[in-house]
């Protein structure tokens, strides 16, 4: 029975990090439906965490708030957790993020995960006005403040050019302790590693490097992960990669 125990602490985990790709011409309910029904699935089959994007063009992929549609996948499942794969920060006050994250952090005891990007398609960035070039460095921005609401419960104030704080605290405190857990997009620069150490974050990862010219391995980006933890005195585990 112990060996069967000590079995079980250490067995692989299962996860879905899979754009829900729907064919041009579909019935877009319908398409969405299916999505939350492969979630069902993969609850009833064990795996141990899901992926849910954000996408505002190119028509294939229509989820435009991976929150509304965690919020209504964790009331048709029961163990899996549920991660934003990702939220383009850049679309957003910061301050909302965290707020909306916490919310479902509670709605769902516990089976969120923040996954926070620059924002994939430059298509979104455009119709929203935002410069593509500016968005990693928003990005980051975004998550300094993010993890401060997360971590700090005294008031905090932060005047950027996108985006005002004024004395802002969370209402509620995340529900997960020390607070949810956060993962940062990494497609091939070392912009979203080095981000994942500075907080000390998980990492997401597509598994083939998308520049097949100026391509970084994963190991390469592992390590730029464990070297920027290192300098910022925090630690990056590989589990949660």
């Amino acid at each position: 029975m112990a060996e069967q125990n000590i079995m079980a602490d250490h067995r692989m985990k299962f996860g879905v990090f899979m754009a829900p790709f729907h064919r041009i011409g579909e019935n877009p309910t319908l398409a969405l439906d299916r999505d939350l029904e492969l979630l069902q699935w993969l609850d009833v089959l064990g795996y141990d965490e899901a992926y849910i994007g954000e996408h505002h063009s190119a028509g294939w992929e229509t989820i435009a708030s991976p929150e509304v549609f965690i919020s209504t996948a964790a009331e048709r499942t029961r163990h899996i957790k549920l991660g934003t794969g990702v939220i383009s920060l850049p679309y957003h006050h910061p301050y909302m993020v965290a707020n909306r994250m916490v919310l479902l952090d509670h709605l769902t005891k516990g089976r969120v995960i923040l996954g926070v990007g620059p924002g994939a398609l430059t298509s979104d960035a455009v119709m929203l006005g935002i410069e593509p070039a500016r968005q990693r460095e928003m990005m980051d921005e975004s998550l300094d403040v993010i993890m401060r609401l997360f971590t700090e419960t005294e008031p905090l104030s932060h005047q950027s050019d996108w985006f005002t704080l004024n004395e802002a605290t969370l209402q509620l405190r995340p529900y997960q302790q020390p607070h949810i857990p956060v993962a940062v997009a990494s497609a091939q620069s070392p912009a979203g590693p080095r981000l994942a150490g500075r907080h000390g974050a998980a990492m997401i990862s597509l598994s083939v490097p998308r520049d097949t010219v100026r391509r970084t391995s994963l190991a390469e980006l592992w390590a730029i992960a464990e070297e920027t933890a290192a300098e910022n005195g925090k630690t990056v585990r590989r589990e949660d990669w």
